[in-house]
């Protein structure tokens, strides 16, 4: 056994996409084997084991946390992760890149839709990365599955990135794609009524900045996906010091985003345009928020539901439990993974047809 678990530690630092797929055929105890063998120093014994053995096989390779001093080289390095795991993309019928002229200025998107000739309710989707990496390259798989699931179109939004850009301009070119889309809404045969917002971390952080910013407007989204979205940069919550330690997200990582996102340009911590649970959240749109359970940033979207309940807003929370923080990035590699993003895709849809 101990031979064998060698064999698949080599294999994950040869290749780490087959060698993922290759430990999540495995069964639960030999990837805790593996977790041991590798000297994985964290207890989380509720953890989904085979999220655990990534996580000990970066440990071991010293890579925790993904951003860092270096903005260029935290970049890079997330791009070629993400690349690294990429089996055969979902197929998705029509995949476009494109322009869109704003106001605030021109910025890239990819264009998702899976049947063409019918018209589709939209979502507009904004990448996580803690608003300094990622794109939509990163988010690619993420959206295909999205689209194909959610039964919708997806747009994709290559928003301006801290600390070149500060939360303003950030969030000025992310509300006006979405008012861009609300206007173009005959040429891409839009349903009517029919647009939502969506992103995970960082950018359910956007969707929910934007819901607040536009309600009252023609072009305010109908729903909104929120998918372990960050919410509350003041206040440090209970599971902030339990998963701040061996994870995805590490409280390192959070120190970094509040620095290139927030001290830099001056903003207080409980500003709404950062910290949308101390906005107004009177009647903005329908939420559908997912958090993981083992992720720094599990209470304070829990307490953004509750919230927003408090407020009138109709909400669906649901958790995962045995997740950690950018589960959904994971879904080339974990079937866990991919059947958690499936079911939400789907249960989104049909939280959203009865708004």
């Amino acid at each position: 056994m101990v031979a064998f678990n060698k064999n698949i530690q080599e294999l994950i630092e040869k290749a780490q996409g087959p060698a993922a797929r290759s430990l999540d055929r495995l069964p639960k105890f030999a990837q805790e084997s593996l977790v041991k063998l590798l000297g994985y120093p964290y207890q989380y014994p509720q953890l989904d084991s085979f999220t655990k053995c990534m996580m000990a096989a970066q440990f071991k390779q010293g890579k925790m946390g993904f951003i860092g001093a270096n903005v260029e080289y935290s970049r890079k390095q997330f791009e070629v992760q993400m690349q690294s795991i990429i089996n055969k993309p979902t197929y998705v019928q029509s995949v476009e890149d494109i322009r869109l002229p704003l106001q605030s200025g021109s910025i890239y998107a990819r264009h998702y839709h899976p049947a063409p000739s019918k018209k589709l309710p939209m979502i507009v989707f904004y990448h996580g990365g803690g608003f300094v990496v990622g794109s939509v390259d990163t988010h690619d798989e993420v959206c295909r599955l999205i689209a194909t699931y959610a039964k919708a179109q997806v747009l994709s939004v290559e928003y301006p990135l801290a600390p070149e850009a500060g939360p303003r301009e950030l969030i000025q070119s992310c509300e006006d794609a979405l008012a861009w889309v609300y206007q173009n809404r005959r040429q891409f045969k839009i349903l009517k009524n029919r647009i939502a917002v969506a992103g995970d971390s960082a950018g359910g952080n956007i969707s929910t900045v934007i819901a607040q910013r536009t309600v009252n407007t023609s072009y305010a989204p109908q729903a909104q996906l929120l998918i372990y979205p960050v919410v509350d940069f003041k206040s440090r919550h209970p599971s902030f010091f339990a998963y701040k330690d061996g994870l995805v997200l590490t409280g390192s990582d959070v120190d970094y985003v509040t620095d290139y996102y927030v001290t830099k340009f001056n903003i207080h911590l409980d500003d709404a345009i950062i910290s949308p649970t101390y906005g107004q959240l009177k009647k903005i749109a329908p939420t559908f928020l997912i958090t993981a359970g083992h992720d720094i940033l599990h209470d304070e979207g829990k307490i953004y539901a509750y919230k927003l309940r408090q407020a009138g807003v109709k909400v669906n929370y649901h958790e995962y439990e045995d997740q950690t923080h950018g589960f959904i990035n994971l879904t080339p590699v974990s079937r866990k993974a991919k059947k958690n993003l499936i079911e939400m895709s789907k249960e989104f849809r049909k939280f959203w047809d009865k708004q």
